[in-house]
């Protein structure tokens, strides 16, 4: 033992030098700051309610509910602070220690069931982390209402959930009721556009949804958007808090979130406004000028420009028919002010549909002051200006395409040129046929008869001085080449519908599904194919197209008409995307019918 201590006792010593001087308070390194240990993740709880879930006879006159938490917090967004129903103004709040005392400008209404609810309302006041949510329910009268619907609300076009919309329900049937009133219940929907209106009235309803951009719980049609039920809502089912479509999930939880039951869906559109007059008008060039009309479809009996012959005038409107483009056909100098008149059907003070004839002073457009020279002629105002154009990807489907500034007066399609050169470079003279685009009266598609080929060379020509525009001008020349894609990586997906009972639109879109890569309009059993795709996840959306338009209509309201059905092709794994891999034929095969029944 004495040889032990004798050998090891100096180590010992040092050992608890070390141990004093790391352990000790008065010996911490000061140049290194505390951590402050972890960070903070846990959201807030509440602890403490006023008045308590479910209770019956509250006040209704200076009402105030109390949520208490168990830390500081702080009111990220005063809007999600969402009673229902809801008053003529938003609910008020005041921060008072750990609690959020929720007050109201007017009296609640007696004998009715109140749900207030929390949802994406609430943080910690360090951290930020947000209070999952709860719905507070109580009632001025004697009894708590019971029964609840569920469902989401999308967007008409892209079927993508909308966060932030306002369901509303209504005892009062009358179209105009969502117009002049507010709800008798409401709810905001989640980031999955996901709603459950809860603890309502067992009673019949119309339902409509609403993108309430003044907050005000009506419609205001120049503004927001709306979407609503063409039937009658009946709840069938009764209000239990241990459903899963009562649950605050964290909306992250994909599993959880997704397998809440929607009794209903509702797309939201924008309507076209109803009322018809003329909102805009520009001269926009010496024999150009243009004309908006408020509402789509306006019905125009005549138009005419003071000192004009009427068969100088060349006319055009676009495909809703909401503005129409006019040019004067004569070459000669115009008057700096073109006394344009249109006799249309325009909504009266009744607002019922009248004749009317409307005069429009159209004024030339001011030049640019300063002194002119040759640098200031741009090239339209000597020559028929023209893009020529043709994409690699998309040449096989709608060819090329040629686009004039003005309308032409003389034209000669025949003395184009298609010409192409073999891999060997060895060249030929192929065949076309030309066909004015249905919708734009300047833009001509040139389709090749031959079929094109990979590795050829194509090219389009247009020779100098054979079109001639309204304004007098000829054309220079141009030539446009274009070939196939060639990167071996590229795939092709072979699109084959089946039971096409009506005319279809046909979308492939990319995979965030804002952007339409090709399209198709059919009315029958086709192959359709889609080429030169890169790796990646695309979307095939599929639009029922009832009145064979050929565009996607929205909804109107007051008509009781749904905007065009819209469908995403969904694959066996519940999901939208398909996944196209390089150097892929993909065949996929839909039954159209079966999307629609």
């Amino acid at each position: 033992m004495k040889i032990f201590l004798k050998k090891y006792l100096p180590l010992l010593s040092v050992i608890t030098i070390i141990a004093v001087l790391v352990f000790s308070p008065s010996c911490a390194n000061t140049t290194t700051p505390p951590t402050g240990g972890p960070k903070d993740t846990i959201p807030p709880v509440i602890t403490e309610i006023y008045p308590t879930l479910g209770q019956v006879n509250v006040p209704t006159h200076k009402t105030q509910l109390k949520i208490e938490f168990n830390e500081y917090v702080v009111v990220k967004d005063p809007k999600s602070l969402y009673l229902s129903p809801p008053l003529e103004k938003a609910a008020k709040f005041k921060i008072k220690g750990k609690s959020v005392v929720v007050y109201f400008e007017s009296d609640l209404d007696s004998n009715k069931t109140y749900t207030l609810d929390l949802t994406n309302a609430i943080g910690d006041n360090n951290e930020g982390n947000m209070f999952p949510g709860f719905t507070l329910v109580f009632s001025t009268g004697d009894v708590i209402d019971s029964m609840m619907v569920t469902g989401i609300v999308q967007d008409c076009n892209s079927l993508k959930p909308l966060k932030g919309a306002t369901v509303m329900l209504y005892k009062d049937h009358a179209d105009s009721a969502v117009f002049l009133k507010r709800p008798d219940a409401a709810v905001k929907t989640d980031e999955w556009g996901f709603f459950a209106l809860r603890n309502i009235k067992d009673t019949v309803y119309r339902m409509y949804a609403l993108i309430d951009e003044n907050n005000n719980n009506k419609y205001d049609p120049e503004t927001e958007k709306i979407a609503f039920i063409d039937s009658l809502v009946v709840p069938v089912v009764v209000v239990n808090d241990t459903l899963p479509e009562l649950q605050k999930y964290d909306m992250k939880d994909t599993v959880h979130c997704l397998a809440r039951n929607t009794e209903y869906e509702l797309n939201i559109f924008k309507e076209k406004p109803s009322k018809q007059m003329i909102v805009n008008k520009e001269r926009v060039g010496e024999r150009t000028a243009y004309i908006t009309f408020m509402a789509p479809y306006a019905q125009v009996d005549s138009i005419w420009i003071k000192g004009v012959p009427t068969d100088r005038l060349i006319t055009q409107f676009n495909i809703v028919q909401d503005s129409l483009e006019i040019w004067v056909n004569d070459p000669k100098p115009q008057p700096d002010t073109l006394f344009l008149n249109v006799k249309y059907l325009k909504t009266d003070t009744l607002g019922m549909l009248n004749s009317f004839t409307e005069e429009i002073p159209l004024l030339k457009p001011k030049k640019a002051t300063g002194k002119s020279s040759t640098r200031d002629i741009k090239k339209e105002d000597t020559t028929a200006v023209f893009k020529l154009e043709a994409k690699p990807e998309t040449v096989e489907q709608y060819g090329f395409t040629i686009e004039f500034t003005y309308p032409l007066v003389e034209s000669a399609f025949d003395s184009l040129t298609f010409r192409y050169l073999n891999p060997r470079q060895q060249e030929s003279i192929g065949t076309y046929k030309v066909v004015q685009d249905s919708l734009n009266l300047r833009k001509y598609v040139v389709t090749p008869n031959e079929k094109l080929q990979p590795g050829y060379e194509y090219f389009l020509k247009v020779p100098h001085r054979k079109f001639r525009d309204i304004n007098g001008f000829y054309n220079d020349s141009s030539e446009v080449k274009v070939v196939l894609p060639n990167d071996d990586k590229l795939s092709t997906m072979i699109l084959t519908l089946t039971n096409v009972d009506n005319k279809y639109i046909i979308d492939l879109l990319n995979e965030k599904r804002d952007k339409v890569l090709r399209s198709y309009i059919i009315d029958d059993d086709q192959s359709l194919p889609f080429p030169y795709l890169k790796a990646g996840k695309y979307s095939i959306r599929i639009t029922e197209d009832l009145n064979r338009n050929g565009i996607v209509d929205t909804g109107i309201l007051l008509e009781h008409r749904q905007p065009e059905k819209v469908r995403f092709y969904k694959l066996q794994d519940g999901t939208f995307l398909i996944d196209i891999p390089e150097m892929m034929e993909i065949e996929q095969t839909i039954d159209v019918a079966e999307m629609f029944k």
